[in-house]
């Protein structure tokens, strides 16, 4: 399967922010409204496809990234390029993960090239901790955010590691 990357748009944003995930991942469920598409439409998000043009995912690289808690507590002051991912429910746990988050890490490195990458995890969601695993990022710090632990993980952004 080739994953294609384009700027996210309104139809993939309402489509997105419409996915439900069973629990424990409900976590992850958004709410549709006027400002949660400006929030995709506005800042630096961008839609994972596949060859039929049909919504895989998205992901975000900056500061829409991160957790607001993590803000506060002045956790994200070290220079890195945050990465903030989001897969269809329906293909999470199915073997799919690999390809998509590498599709996605080529993309930042491309445009980041040897920056730092981070990202930020809900601590429970073992799945996508294994698959960062794989892809070289480590745990660095961990806080909670309104009950919720998090994982700070990070790796070095050499563009040779892909």
């Amino acid at each position: 399967m080739q994953l294609l990357i384009q700027k996210m748009t309104e139809k993939y944003a309402i489509e997105a922010l419409c996915w439900k995930y069973e629990k424990p991942y409900n976590f992850y469920n958004n709410v549709l409204s006027g400002s949660a598409i400006m929030e995709l439409l506005t800042n630096r998000y961008f839609v994972v496809l596949n060859e039929k043009n049909q919504l895989i995912g998205y992901f975000c690289v900056g500061k829409s990234a991160r957790v607001p808690n993590g803000e506060v507590e002045g956790l994200y002051k070290e220079k890195c390029v945050d990465i903030g991912v989001g897969m269809r429910p329906e293909l999470t746990g199915k073997g799919y993960g690999y390809l998509f988050f590498s599709t996605i890490l080529e993309f930042v490195q491309e445009n980041h090239v040897e920056k730092d990458l981070r990202l930020t995890v809900a601590s429970f969601n073992q799945r996508a901790i294994h698959l960062y695993e794989k892809f070289g990022f480590v745990v660095k710090r961990r806080f909670t955010n309104k009950k919720v632990e998090f994982l700070i993980m990070k790796r070095k952004g050499d563009k040779g590691r892909m």
